[in-house]
């Protein structure tokens, strides 16, 4: 006997239904296809060569080893029933104490980092998504220097509503982030009456991985505070490609503190130092005394 099973005409929400997880978009169209037919030198030669995917794979026979033999680490003090039951939200303290330890010897001790200000999460798109939520509301917008990571457009967009407002650059000067592009981008939220709660940057720039000039710096970091909005430094490749100088470099150099009120750097360790599988994300609020950002992510987690 065949049964029939009724098809449900129950709806889904509005951001289930919703174009902007650009699922359609060109960029996950390639990873679909990829899937769906990967190259292999053998198997498949005439098969989809994956472009689009930023990961380490030289460093997965070392990350290997050490989980076979987690034990061999002499520096190994907390054991598994310390780590197994409830825990901060914003991640273990040993935990936050040794990635901040670790994001200044990758800075080459140029900036320091608080290990009270350090949140985990579960890899950097949840790091996006959960900052975003924080600081701004649907509606309201964030500027994003083009080109960026498309990602980006589901990551920010989908589930929190908020825009994105390019910051267009040119081929013509290596796409600097001028303060004519800047302030075009910010009159063009202005005439759609969209609020600019931020701005966020990556660097190095992903996806065309050159590092942003400290000149470029500067401007960036007058033009947020002239605006009074927050500063997001994506730096989930800063231990794959260098120059003299980083965002929070920059930013913790004498005499620019007093300027910068609300900048946040995040990275993602899974890209560079680990294996893609296992997503770790991290930020830290670095310019501020107020903990409220850090309190606001212990409410949102």
């Amino acid at each position: 006997m065949t049964i029939e099973i009724e098809r449900s005409s129950v709806g889904l929400s509005k951001v289930a239904v919703s174009e902007t997880h650009c699922e359609k978009s060109p960029y996950f169209a390639g990873w679909r296809a990829y899937d769906e037919n990967p190259y292999d030198e053998r198997c498949n030669p005439s098969g989809v060569i994956q472009m689009g995917l930023a990961e380490n794979q030289v460093s997965l026979d070392l990350v290997e080893k050490y989980l076979q033999n987690p034990a061999d680490d002499g520096n190994r003090t907390v054991g598994f029933r310390e780590n197994a039951l409830f825990q901060d939200y914003h991640g273990l303290q040993a935990f936050r104490t040794a990635m901040a330890s670790f994001m200044e010897q990758i800075r080459g001790g140029r900036a320091k980092f608080d290990p009270d200000r350090v949140v985990i999460t579960a890899g950097a798109t949840a790091a996006n998504e959960l900052l975003t939520f924080i600081l701004a509301d649907p509606g309201d917008a964030l500027l994003i220097p083009t080109p960026y990571y498309p990602g980006f457009d589901r990551d920010l967009r989908w589930r929190t509503g908020v825009n994105i407002v390019p910051v267009h650059c040119d081929s013509s000067n290596d796409f600097d982030i001028t303060p004519q592009a800047l302030e075009a981008a910010y009159r063009e939220a202005e005439s759609k009456n969209i609020k600019v709660r931020g701005m966020l940057i990556t660097n190095p720039s992903n996806p065309l991985g050159i590092t942003i000039k400290r000149s470029t710096l500067e401007d960036i970091l007058d033009f947020v505070t002239r605006k009074n909005i927050h500063l997001v430094a994506d730096e989930i490749f800063s231990g794959s490609a260098f120059s003299p100088l980083t965002i929070c470099e920059r930013s913790s150099k004498p005499g620019t503190s007093k300027i910068l009120k609300e900048f946040t750097l995040f990275i993602a360790c899974q890209r560079t130092w680990a294996c893609r599988a296992s997503g770790l994300g991290l930020f830290t609020h670095t310019m501020t005394k107020s903990s409220s950002l850090q309190e606001e992510c212990r409410a949102s987690l």
